[in-house]
């Protein structure tokens, strides 16, 4: 089983949640690589007829810039995801229970 960062066991639903996001964050950063390899290599490619060294940093700089917009969008929703799990875990005020408990 998981441990949690306070030593106890993670629920199912905890699981799912956490199985749930990664899976959006891989999703949503190959929509997003391929949107920005469209933008910066496709569509300029099949719009125009550029030389042959413009195209060749085209096919160059695509690539190479999807793979750093997926990198950022998985880690980024991932972040987001870790943070709002923790700021949810933990208690309003240190050693006491929140209000609404």
């Amino acid at each position: 089983m998981a441990q949690t960062g306070y030593g106890g066991r993670r629920s199912a639903a905890e699981r799912d949640a956490i199985t749930i996001e990664i899976g959006y964050a891989l999703v949503s950063g190959v929509v997003v690589a391929l949107a920005v390899f469209g933008a910066v290599t496709a569509g300029p490619l099949l719009a125009f007829d550029p030389p042959r060294a413009v195209a060749s940093a085209l096919m160059t700089a695509g690539p190479v810039l999807a793979a750093l917009v997926f990198v950022v969008r998985v880690a980024t929703v991932l972040w987001r995801f870790h943070g709002q799990a923790r700021a949810a875990a933990q208690p309003s005020q240190p050693g006491r229970t929140s209000p609404d408990s």
